[in-house]
């Protein structure tokens, strides 16, 4: 078996872990979802009508101010839902998956031993939680 097979191996064990069907799982609810779907077209709508007013020679200051209020203030609502919320965090585990073989990839690729090389790279610490997002 040659690499690219065993990556199409790796590729079919990834799309059977359970992580993978919770994020997939939670990529259809959302898709499927109409008041989702309806927000996210409503806050595209106002990217579009912000972007426009931005391009005009003549901006107008307050209706920028306003539309860029909009558009925060429904992006939080559309994070605040609870299947958004879901669909992070199953987006979340999936992205650290991917991370952890990327990561065993690239470190055997450089010589390191993909049987004993950790799943993340080593983290850290400067001191500041700004730096990183905090302590896990």
């Amino acid at each position: 078996m040659d690499v690219i097979e065993m990556t199409r191996q790796l590729g079919k064990a990834i799309q059977e872990d359970e992580r993978y069907k919770a994020y997939m799982d939670a990529c259809t609810v959302n898709d499927t979802d109409v008041e989702i779907q309806n927000k996210i077209g409503e806050f595209n709508q106002l990217r579009s009508q912000l972007s426009v007013e931005m391009q005009k020679p003549d901006k107008d200051g307050e209706k920028m101010t306003t539309l860029d209020t909009q558009i925060r203030e429904l992006y939080d609502e559309i994070m605040a839902m609870p299947k958004m919320i879901a669909f992070n965090e199953a987006k979340e585990v999936m992205d650290k998956l991917l991370g952890s073989v990327n990561y065993i990839i690239s470190m055997a690729a450089n010589g390191e031993d993909p049987m004993t090389c950790p799943e993340e790279a080593p983290h850290s610490c400067s001191g500041s939680c700004a730096t990183c997002g905090g302590c896990h």
